[in-house]
């Protein structure tokens, strides 16, 4: 799902700690995604980008 959604293989990022932490980031906003009900990983990405005043529902936070 990574390499689809965030065209994970195409990244430049390659050396020291880089990789992981963007691999962190992106575990981390697929679960947040999850979190707030999002079962379409790519479409609540774009609908989150496009609204970007709009916050997650998330559980969690509540």
């Amino acid at each position: 799902m990574r390499d689809v959604t965030f065209t994970e293989d195409a990244s430049r990022v390659r050396t020291g700690n880089a990789p992981r932490a963007m691999a962190t980031r992106r575990n981390l906003t697929i679960g947040a995604l999850r979190l707030a009900g999002v079962r379409n990983i790519a479409a609540g990405l774009r609908r989150t980008v496009r609204g970007q005043t709009r916050t997650l529902d998330l559980p969690c936070l509540t």
